[in-house]
């Protein structure tokens, strides 16, 4: 039996994968809500079969850009607003590859994902004008040395302009151990994504 989150990805019409030893289901949950949290309110599910056995791993993210990004509408990128992933099933959209200035290991998005732009400065997500690309959103930590760091985030702020962030540098440690499981037992490089709204 389909654990209850691939229950409900399944019933929205999106793929489950269900092959034996490491065949990922990455599983963004967005907390319902247009205002501005700045929190790490959002859950990252990462739910697989292991010797035939289901397994699931559930840490807490942030699916929305921080403040910082929604006040100066992310005019230090040169877009046209700040953007915010929408939510769906990003197939095969995401391997792993290096991230920030300091290009650790992370989830880097290498096809195209459909973005809303919220150019209006209130402190709220907007889920309007609608951009389809490759905008680097990435799933990453809250931290430029994950791997040697241990860290806790508390506000969002400058770690999310669109980006699924972790809160706390220990989970992404994990998730990215176990994206390497899926490499080494399937040869399979490449990650889809799937963002879902309570």
């Amino acid at each position: 039996m389909l654990p209850p989150i691939l229950q409900r990805v399944k019933a929205e019409g999106l793929a489950v994968f269900s092959s034996d030893n490491y065949d990922l289901n990455i599983v963004g949950v967005r907390t319902a809500g247009n205002h501005l949290t700045d929190q790490f309110d959002d859950m990252l599910c990462c739910i697989y079969k292991e010797n035939g056995q289901w397994v699931g791993k559930y840490w807490p993210i942030t699916t929305d850009p921080g403040k910082y990004y929604l006040e100066t509408a992310s005019e230090d990128f040169q877009a046209s607003g700040t953007a915010i992933l929408a939510p769906g099933q990003y197939r095969s959209a995401y391997q792993i590859g290096p991230h920030g200035s300091t290009k650790y290991n992370a989830l880097v998005q290498v096809k195209p994902v459909v973005v809303y732009r919220d150019a209006n400065r209130d402190l709220e997500y907007d889920h309007v004008n609608a951009e389809t690309g490759l905008f680097g959103i990435n799933i990453h930590a809250n931290n430029t040395s994950p791997y040697t760091e241990n860290w806790e985030g508390n506000k969002v702020g400058k770690w999310s302009a669109g980006c699924q962030v972790f809160k706390r540098t220990a989970d992404f440690r994990e998730f990215m151990y176990i994206c390497q499981k899926q490499i080494t037992y399937n040869s399979w490089g490449s990650f889809t994504y799937t963002l879902l709204e309570d």
